[in-house]
């Protein structure tokens, strides 16, 4: 379990807290500005100019040294390529965790597995300066999955993705989503910032509603993706519409 306690970050994030339950997804949702970086950043560990408590279990975040707390979590920032160039199988290599070391063929199963879920298998030989925006992002992705996969790290408790969406088109983006189901599925915690609503209803267990720092809303699903909330927060018009026995969630 990982409890957050009234963290805040001067008036970027006011006080919030939370839990993240093994095996479940956050979606962190709200415009542009309301905080999900802030948050996001703050639970990686990156940032400790937070105030509050984050604990991994009963263990406070600013008490875990950077090489541990590598095994317990992975971060996905909203980054750009390096400047160096590796191939893509040498810069995956780079995020096998510590834990790992004489597991070869754990190892293996899990790049596959990984890799051919995200469909880069073919582009392990290729350079990183070689990759497009969404091919990029999903070999990011891809070695955050490999420094948190349990069969290498027993430890591993939070899987951290701000908008890793993004740089993706419609197909890559439902690779992610099953990819996330998966990692969810082996007991890890998953957060991550989305700006994609609809997607949020579909996959989310617990959704956090941010609006100018502030949390306006934390619960499941049915509980906060409501067009009263939604419209207060995004000031548009909210509609929800079934069609084909699905829910949808139109905006403007």
């Amino acid at each position: 379990m990982i409890r957050v306690k009234s963290i805040h970050v001067g008036d970027r994030l006011l006080p919030l807290s939370f839990n993240l339950k093994p095996g479940s997804v956050t979606h962190v949702i709200g415009p542009n500005g309301s905080g999900k970086s802030t948050l996001l950043s703050s639970l990686s560990g990156v940032g400790f100019d937070y105030r509050g408590c984050i604990q991994f279990n009963e263990t406070d975040l600013k008490d875990i040294s950077l090489s541990d707390l590598a095994l317990y979590r992975a971060y996905l920032s909203q980054n750009a390529k390096p400047a160096f160039s590796l191939e893509v199988f040498q810069f995956l290599a780079l995020s096998v965790p510590s834990s790992a070391k004489g597991k070869e063929e754990e190892i293996q199963q899990a790049l596959d597995e990984i890799t051919r879920m995200l469909e880069i298998s073919d582009k392990l030989h290729r350079s990183i300066q070689a990759l497009s925006g969404g091919e990029w992002q999903r070999v990011r992705l891809a070695a955050m999955c490999l420094q948190i996969w349990p069969s290498l790290n027993p430890y591993a408790k939070l899987l951290i993705l701000d908008e890793p969406a993004a740089p993706l088109d419609i197909a890559q983006a439902a690779l992610l989503y099953k990819l996330i189901e998966r990692v969810a599925g082996l007991g890890i915690a998953v957060i991550m910032a989305n700006h994609d609503i609809n997607k949020t209803l579909r996959h989310a267990d617990q959704v956090l509603l941010l609006e100018k720092g502030v949390l306006q809303s934390c619960g499941a699903v049915t509980e906060v993706l409501v067009p009263e909330k939604l419209e207060a927060v995004f000031k548009t018009k909210v509609k929800q519409a079934t069609v084909d026995g699905e829910s949808y969630l139109l905006f403007g």
